[in-house]
């Protein structure tokens, strides 16, 4: 599978793309922690100061994903996993952009 697939972590989707993180709830020190290997292929870590209560800790990761992507948090939302670690995520944008921007992660 080529880039794009979930070899990768991500893969492109109808209006944009979706991407397999891996959340670091409670974290002391925040931010992207690159790719991180997960029994089902890679995962970008994602750390977060916020508790996974209430969805703290999701509306979190969208904001700072959001930041990395330079795409507004409401773009952004957990597709499977909203109680997981791992989680799958999607970003809504024009495809090739974001696509390049997921060259760029981590």
């Amino acid at each position: 599978m080529a880039a794009g697939g979930w070899l990768t972590g991500w893969r492109v989707v109808d209006g944009g793309v979706e991407l397999r993180v891996k959340a670091q709830p409670r974290s002391r020190r925040p931010g992207l922690g690159g790719w991180v290997d997960g029994a089902d292929g890679p995962r970008l870590k994602l750390a977060v100061t916020a508790a996974p209560e209430d969805g703290r800790a999701n509306k979190a990761i969208c904001a700072l994903l959001a930041e990395a992507l330079h795409v507004p948090p409401s773009a952004i939302a957990v597709v499977q996993g909203a109680t997981s670690r791992e989680k799958t995520l999607r970003i809504a944008g024009e495809p090739a952009r974001l696509a390049q921007a997921m060259e760029n992660l981590a």
